[in-house]
Order: structure tokens, then C-alpha cells, then sequence
């Protein structure tokens, strides 16, 4: 019932991990793939190892999460090495992330791939620094299409990026013409919501260290702007770039609304986080549950197909 066409390949369902949570080391990557996920996605590495930013550095709030984490991760190398030890032994392909901490950093590592035995799906992280002074590289257009026409000059493995949320309809048009100039395999939709302020009145603090508790809010928070994100893109890319939706899904009502919206794999983060990798059984159950009760054999029956007011 819940089986998704992605690459060219049948998955049992369309849940993962969101990158970030629950990826890190071996160990965390050998239980989601033992999980009912239907496939995951690694922890976004850099060239090098890094520690990432000093704790707290992230923090459960009751409608979500706040983080500043800093790419903490163990080395392109280590990931590497992980995913081609392992791809033959999975069933679905390995979701291998990148986000380095320049645009010639994550160009050198796309070089790496693309000469490397990985036979998975690479997912480059648009929502990384920019030059000092400049907004994250995916909130500027002009850099963003000239990324991409560097790395489609020499990547021919199945490459899909990852974006922040944008807040305009323009902004939805204007990088959606951008992206149907490449032949991207997906866009993820979306990282989390940046530079919030969650705040202990008790306290009278800040929750986490870094940046002064500015940081990336996760969770309950952000399900609407996460599945504006997805529909704006559904209906504006080429039908070939399918859509990996990520944002404050929670429970098989979440799941149903970004499918609904036109996402075709789901990502989750905060609630998995909270959860752990039983959250892929109780989601994919619920998630069932409402396709039976509506009559829905498939996922195909309704992807995409949100109704909007015409009267």
C-alpha cells in the first residue's frame, strides 16, 4: 500500500530520516536501515571531521525544536567508505548528503563522488554559509544557478538538493526556472526555519549557546511553511524533479498532507529525534490507516492532488 517509485527503484515507503538525526556514526545508520523506513539519508558531511558548535547546541521545545548545531559530522571519508560497504547489502539505495562549508568545498566533494564506487543518491545541501555578508547560497539566485551549471558540467549520478524555506511566491517562481534548467533528480523541501529565538521564562534565557540562541526551528512549528514549500515546487518544477518533503511531520496525518501536496519521499527530524527509529512503524501504521479509511489502495491515488477553493 505504502510503496514509492524514486530513481528507479520500488520502495517499501516513502519514510527517512531527515539528515542530521539519528546519522551520525555507523551504529545510528545500521538501526535506520533495520527500521521500517523505507530508506535514509546520511549525516551532511564536510571535507574534514568536525566537532560542530559548543553545547547546547540543541533543544526539544513543545511544538518542536531549536538547534544550532554547526555540521557536526565525522569526515567525507567516513560516510564514504559506510555507503559503499553497505549499498550492496540494503535493498533500497543510501541517501548520501553533503553540505560543505563553501561552494569549492562542496564541488570538491561532488569530484569525490563522482569518482568513487557510490552507486546511491547524492543530496547537496543548498542552506550552507555564504561569503560573509551574503545570504545562504540558496537565497541567492544568480549563485545558485551557477553552482549547478558547474556541478552538471561533470556529476552524472543521480543528484537532488536540499533547500531552506522561502516565504515569497516570486522567490517559488524564480527558483523553480532556475532548477528546471537541470536534470536534478529531486529538490528537498525544506530545511528548517532559520535564526528563531526560543526563550526559558524561567530562566529568563536563551535555550541553546551558539549565536546567541539564534537557531534553525524545527517540528510542529514549521508543517505549513514546509507544505507550501512542497506544493509551490510540486507545481512549478518538471514532473522529472520529484519532491522529498521534510517539516513538522509528526504522525500519519502529517505524512498524508505533504504526499497530498505532491511530495513523492518524506523526510522526518524532530519527531524522530524525540522518538527514535520506531516513530518509521507507528507513522507508516497510521499513515495506512487513513488510506484505508478514505479508500485509498495506493499513494499514487493522491499525491499531488490537493483540492483548492474554486467557487
Amino acid at each position: 500500500m505504502l510503496q514509492t517509485n524514486f530513481v528507479d527503484y520500488t520502495f517499501e515507503n516513502p519514510l527517512m530520516n531527515a539528515s542530521g538525526v539519528h546519522c551520525m556514526t555507523d551504529k545510528e545508520l545500521d538501526e535506520l536501515s533495520a527500521s521500517k523506513a523505507g530508506a535514509f539519508v546520511t549525516k551532511s558531511t564536510t571535507i574534514n571531521l568536525r566537532e560542530g558548535n559548543p553545547s547546547p547546541r540543541y533543544y526539544d521545545v513543545p511544538l518542536g525544536s531549536i538547534n544550532s548545531m554547526g555540521l557536526p559530522n565525522l569526515g567525507l571519508q567516513y560516510y564514504l567508505d559506510y555507503a559503499i560497504d553497505r549499498q550492496d547489502k540494503f535493498d533500497a539505495p543510501i541517501f548520501f548528503s553533503i553540505a560543505g562549508m563553501s561552494v569549492a568545498e562542496n564541488i570538491e566533494m561532488l569530484e569525490v563522488i563522482q569518482a568513487s564506487d557510490f552507486n546511491g543518491v547524492t543530496e547537496l545541501n543548498l542552506s550552507c554559509p555564504n561569503v560573509p555578508g551574503k545570504p545562504q547560497v540558496a537565497y541567492d539566485f544568480p549563485l545558485t544557478e551557477e553552482i549547478l551549471t558547474k556541478v552538471f558540467s561533470f556529476f552524472t549520478k543521480p543528484l537532488g538538493i536540499k533547500l531552506p524555506p522561502y516565504f515569497d511566491l516570486a522567490h517559488f517562481d524564480e527558483m523553480a526556472a532556475i532548477l528546471n534548467k537541470f536534470p536534478l533528480t529531486y529538490v528537498n523541501s525544506i530545511n528548517s526555519v532559520g535564526n528563531g529565538l526560543y526563550i526559558d521564562v524561567e530562566q529568563e534565557s536563551v535555550v541553546i549557546k551558539p549565536k546567541d540562541g539564534f537557531g534553525g526551528i524545527g517540528g510542529e512549528y514549521i508543517k505549513p511553511t514546509a507544505l507550501a514549500n512542497v506544493r509551490a515546487f510540486y507545481t512549478r518544477l518538471n514532473p522529472s524533479i520529484k519532491i522529498v518533503g521534510t517539516g513538522g511531520i509528526r504522525n500519519g496525518q502529517d505524512a498524508f498532507e505533504h504526499l497530498l501536496c505532491g511530495a513523492t519521499m518524506l523526510q522526518i527530524g524532530t519527531e524522530l529525534h524525540k522518538e527514535g527509529p520506531a516513530i518509521f512503524d507507528r507513522i507508516a501504521a497510521e499513515l495506512e490507516a487513513i488510506m484505508e479509511e478514505k479508500g485509498y489502495e495506493t499513494i499514487d491515488e493522491f499525491r499531488g492532488k490537493l483540492k483548492s477553493i474554486t467557487d
